[in-house]
This record gives C-alpha cells, sequence and structure tokens, in this order.
C-alpha cells in the first residue's frame, strides 16, 4: 500500500526513509528503510522515553533538580550554555532538549540516568539498528563511540508511531515524550513544508494539522522523524540522510527534497491543497 510518491532523491546521498499511516502502521512510502545512518540528535528520543519513565514510576520527580557535569559541559545546540542561571528541574530539561535539542541538558539527562541506561532504551523497545550511543561531545575523537546516535528509517517511523498510539511502554510515558516534541521549534526540514508557526504549533495549527517531531543536524546530516495528523489522516515518518563520504555539502539538494516530502504529508493528512486556505478568506 503505497500511496506517497517520494521526490527524486540525490543519488550522492544515503538515505534511510519510511512513512506509515500512524492508525494502521501500513507503509505509504519508504526508500531504503533499513539502511543504518548517523542521526546526529535524533537518538535524544530515547533519553526522553527513559526520563519520562522514571517520572512515571516516581524514581525522579519533575521539580528535582539536573546537576550539569562539569566534564560533559557543550554548546552548539540549544539555550542552556547561554543562560545565566544553569538550575533547572528534570521536567525543564525535557522540555529543553524536545524544543531545542539542548546539548547541555542532553548531557546533564545522561549522567543523572547513567548512559548504560539509556543506551538500552531502544533495544528494550526491540529496535536493533537505532538507538542512542553516547554523550554529545564538543570533539569526536577515535577513541570515542562513532556517533552520538544512529538508526534507520524503518525504526526510526515505528517508534513515532508508537509514541503516537500511546504504546511506548505506557500511555502515560508515551505522552510525557510527546507533549515535550510538541515544542520542537526546528521545523526546517520535513516540517518546512507543513507552514506551521515553528515557536507555536502545541495545538492544532494550519489546516488543522498537529506535529510531534525531533530532527538532528551535522554537517553531513539531515534527520526529521515525526508524527503528522490532520483533518484527513495521521502518519508516522522518519527521513534520514547522510553524506559523509561526499567532498561538498549537500544539505540543499536534501532539504529540497525533504520539503517535498512534507509537502506530500501535507496533502496526506488535511486532504487539501496548500492555497485552500487562503481561497477561503478571499472577499465575498
Amino acid at each position: 500500500m503505497m500511496t506517497i510518491a517520494l521526490p527524486a532523491l540525490d543519488e550522492r546521498v544515503t538515505w534511510s526513509i519510511r512513512i506509515v499511516d500512524a492508525r494502521s502502521g501500513d507503509v505509504l512510502a519508504e526508500h531504503a528503510p533499513d539502511v543504518m545512518c548517523e542521526t546526529a540528535s535524533i537518538g535524544k528520543i530515547f533519553l526522553l522515553i527513559e526520563v519520562a519513565r522514571r517520572l512515571a514510576e516516581g524514581s525522579l520527580a519533575p521539580d528535582d533538580l539536573v546537576a550539569i557535569p562539569d566534564e560533559h559541559r557543550v554548546a552548539d545546540s540549544g539555550l542552556l550554555y547561554r543562560m545565566r542561571s544553569q538550575t533547572l528541574s528534570v521536567h525543564d530539561a525535557a522540555l529543553l532538549v524536545g524544543a531545542f535539542s539542548d546539548n547541555l541538558a542532553t548531557n546533564a539527562l545522561i549522567s543523572l540516568c547513567g548512559l548504560d541506561r539509556v543506551r538500552a532504551v531502544a533495544p528494550g523497545l526491540g529496535y536493533r539498528d537505532t538507538a542512542l550511543h553516547d554523550y554529545i561531545r564538543s570533539e569526536r575523537t577515535p577513541d570515542l563511540p562513532w556517533t552520538p546516535s544512529f538508526g534507520t528509517g524503518a525504526e526510526l517511523a515505528d517508534v513515532l508511531r508508537r509514541l503516537g498510539a500511546g504504546e511506548v511502554l505506557s500511555p502515560e510515558v508515551s505522552g510525557m515524550v510527546m507533549d515535550w516534541l510538541a515544542a520542537d521549534a526546528d521545523t526546517s526540514m520535513v516540517a518546512d513544508a507543513l507552514l506551521l508557526d515553528p515557536l507555536a504549533h502545541v495545538e492544532a495549527e494550519y489546516q488543522g494539522m498537529v506535529l510531534r517531531h525531533k530532527t538532528g543536524s551535522t554537517s553531513f546530516a539531515r534527520i526529521d522523524a515525526g508524527h503528522l495528523t490532520g483533518p484527513a489522516a495521521s502518519v508516522a515518518y522518519a527521513v534520514a540522510a547522510n553524506w559523509k563520504d561526499s567532498e561538498i555539502d549537500l544539505r540543499a539538494p536534501v532539504l529540497d527534497a525533504m520539503r517535498a516530502i512534507g509537502e506530500q504529508l501535507r496533502r496526506h493528512v488535511t486532504g487539501r491543497e496548500r492555497d485552500d486556505a487562503a481561497m477561503e478568506q478571499e472577499p465575498a
């Protein structure tokens, strides 16, 4: 059952893509769904699952304060490293991870939960080729794990489908993770075509769409995995692109393809053309 047409994909890029109906699990489109890619920050989803599990069982409380180990201080992605006060709660650290993929908050939560325990989350859910693998590092030397996270389109789409259905550990755990992902402000990839307000799409927004997603970026990778609901349908998707061996930066054709996929998803879940809303607002 393939009902979504993928655009032409740059052959210089390693892709792993799967789009499924969020209710039935039927595959709507895919390309090399079992190819493993480096997935930058996407593995932080499994960290959020572990944090939510501990909150649900009561071994952590939302207002517990999170310590930031000096050896795991990093900058780049996020806001916490730029804040004057870096004292924050477990809940707010998780929210920063969901909203801005905050690296410093990520490392603080990994330290709190334990790296080995966080690494075990994805295998515990049945995933073989997808996981959070390491702390976020300012420099990744040969003696360190090869990537912070890795994954396949098939497995990433599945975990988003299960989160949306409340099937990851429990409805409570799944709901917490989806709530944190609702704040994701990075709509530069697949979500770019949805025309949502990047900073305010927790509730249904343009054309009645509700988005929960996580993105990841490096100098050679773009990944977007999400759960998208509209008036006509719901989908779970994962689009991963790597060009590590390329001599040139291929982000432009990658992002063009991701936006084209996003447009197909928008049409599918809304059942509408992009300009329908504008036509409705034209004066009589």
